[in-house]
């Protein structure tokens, strides 16, 4: 099914932020969201857990391709992941879609503002992504804490809850509005590039393995949050390739020790013999 707008004799805009939906519940909302995101240029569909799996093959593949109303290649084309981590793996920034700061100390950004960064960070080689969370409870804070910063909706304060699809749709406006409307200002280009989640949680898990074999985390129970807070501290930096190897060096000198030069080791050696 398609709608009386669609031109076939025109070719699709794509690119744009990747949209994860982590653990959606409904296959009709995957669908509208496909749609919304085919409506705004967006292809790039990323899947974390989907209940009951994906793709479907029953009565709900038939609702979510009904939804899609001509997106059906975008569905085809989801990627689908059992971990965020894993879905976000490649990307150099992530925001969280969320109706509360949760007290992360995060930058909080309405969507226009947070897709005019996008766009200039697209015009750079640089890939963000925006997470939403599942229908009935949105992101929980471990998935908010693997994002940089938050997009919150200004919206009635007496009724923040939107639908997937309406959240998705709004992004993708606003996405579409700066990157397509008129020119993004050109970026400042940096002297290394940010570095991909994939970088990042490599570093967090490395650092947190050094502060528990020291005995950071204490007392145990206070140990998520502890994590969280310590990688909200790097993710307001805005981590860079070059800022990760060189914190990552600088904790393995801490915890081994100098580095032994060439003439230490000949001095050693003439000192044995």
């Amino acid at each position: 099914m398609t709608g009386a707008g669609t031109d076939r004799t025109k070719s699709l805009i794509a690119g744009g932020p990747a949209i994860i939906l982590v653990r959606p519940q409904l296959a009709v909302n995957i669908g509208m969201c496909a749609r919304a995101m085919v409506n705004f240029g967006l292809n790039d569909l990323r899947l974390v857990s989907p209940r009951e799996g994906w793709p479907r093959n029953d009565a709900r593949r038939e609702v979510a391709y009904s939804a899609a109303a001509g997106a059906a290649h975008l569905l085809d084309a989801a990627k689908v992941f059992d971990t965020l981590e894993d879905a976000v793996a490649d990307l150099h920034f992530v925001y969280a879609t969320t109706a509360r700061e949760r007290g992360q100390m995060k930058a909080v950004l309405p969507p226009a503002d947070a897709m005019a960064e996008t766009a200039n960070a697209s015009a750079a080689g640089q890939k963000r992504g925006i997470l939403f969370g599942p229908e009935r409870t949105g992101l929980n804070n471990r998935e908010i804490s693997l994002a940089d910063a938050i997009i919150t909706f200004p919206v009635n304060p007496a009724y923040a809850s939107l639908n997937l699809a309406q959240a998705v749709l709004l992004c993708g406006y606003e996405w579409f509005k700066a990157a397509h409307a008129e020119p993004a200002p050109a970026p400042m280009r940096a002297r290394s590039g940010p570095a991909t989640r994939e970088m990042v949680v490599a570093f967090f898990d490395f650092l947190d393995s050094k502060l528990e074999e020291r005995g950071f985390f204490r007392p145990v129970g206070k140990k998520p949050i502890m994590q969280r807070n310590l990688r909200n501290i790097f993710h307001r930096v805005g981590l860079t390739e070059q800022d990760v190897r060189t914190l990552w060096g600088a904790i393995v000198r801490l915890v081994e020790g100098p580095r032994v030069t060439v003439q230490t080791r000949k001095r050693r050696r003439i000192e044995k013999s």
